[in-house]
């Protein structure tokens, strides 16, 4: 993709937290953060035009729900399989969750035409 197809893009990146996991709201609010800064460092190296672009155009962001790790997974290897770039976070167990838990994953920042054709369907968390 070319710098003049990346600046017509709307840029967005897409967290997603699972809702059977029943995180109190800080634990979602941490977890939610551990995926955009997650994913945010990774396009960052990875691409940084494309970071740089949605970074100063507003940071566009959505937090979206799953009903539980079997869905997680799926977006997550539907994401992979359009080459978008996807981070999932899995938790320490130092507080409500056992060690290792998946609890989100972090998408993008990518077009968001691309995300949403796998998370369109997704309520907001």
């Amino acid at each position: 993709m070319d710098l003049e197809e990346i600046n017509t893009l709307e840029l967005k990146q897409v967290l997603i937290l699972r809702k059977d996991l029943k995180m109190s709201k800080g634990k979602a609010a941490a977890q939610a953060s551990h995926a955009a800064v997650s994913a945010a460092v990774k396009m960052m190296k990875q691409n940084p035009t494309t970071f740089n672009k949605w970074w100063n155009g507003g940071q566009m962001k959505v937090v979206l729900a799953v009903e539980s790790e079997t869905q997680l997974e799926e977006i997550e290897s539907r994401i992979r399989r359009l080459g978008v770039s996807v981070t999932k976070i899995n938790d320490a167990g130092r507080t409500q969750l056992p060690p290792g838990t998946a609890t989100a994953l972090g998408i993008g920042p990518h077009n968001q035409m691309d995300v949403e054709k796998v998370t369109s369907t997704l309520k907001l968390y």
